[in-house]
């Protein structure tokens, strides 16, 4: 999400305008959200990361620091950040993928036998992916961000993510039987 003058919001957030932080909180937190809960598996961790976050950088623009530019990336990044250390103080928890592969009503029942068969198997393969992986998988293919946009929030090189996306695919195939057609588009 691009903001129409995002330098413009970020100088009067750092002056704490309130309809400035209320426009950014607005256009950032569902996305944030959205990101968390994929990733914790827990909405009300979900809620405690995304106001951490917030939390967070309204003590950098207290302190005279946050960024000057690319606010997504920055808020993405702090969100990162906590969903890590959160790992590293708890075990991982199984990441419930309903929302996002939604069933139609209508379907029959071998359909959807195969795609709770399929979402387990996504979620099994997006645990054992290293934490950097299974980031840019997420924001890649779940939150379709482009790769540029991964790049700049996971502060790597492209053709860093670029790799780190093909490693993490390559193990997420290998979860699947080779009958199950499972495609991943890499661009």
């Amino acid at each position: 999400m691009k903001l129409a003058n995002e330098h413009e919001l970020l100088n009067n957030a750092k002056r704490f305008d309130q309809d400035s932080l209320g426009i950014i909180y607005d256009s950032y937190s569902p996305g944030l959200y959205r990101y968390a809960s994929r990733l914790l598996g827990d909405s009300n961790m979900a809620e405690e990361c995304v106001a951490d976050t917030f939390s967070r950088f309204l003590g950098a623009l207290r302190v005279g620091h946050g960024p000057d530019n690319h606010l997504q990336a920055y808020l993405y990044r702090i969100a990162h950040n906590w969903i890590t250390d959160f790992y590293r103080r708890h075990s991982p928890v199984l990441v419930e993928l309903d929302e996002t592969l939604e069933m139609d009503d209508h379907d029959n029942p071998e359909k959807r036998i195969s795609e709770s068969i399929q979402k387990q198997q996504i979620q099994v393969a997006l645990r054992a992916l290293t934490p950097d992986q299974r980031q840019v998988i997420v924001l890649r293919f779940i939150e379709d961000w482009s790769i540029e946009e991964v790049a700049l929030t996971l502060q790597k090189p492209v053709g860093a993510i670029k790799a780190l996306q093909h490693r993490a695919l390559i193990s997420m195939r290998s979860f699947f039987p080779s009958e199950m057609k499972v495609s991943f588009n890499e661009n």
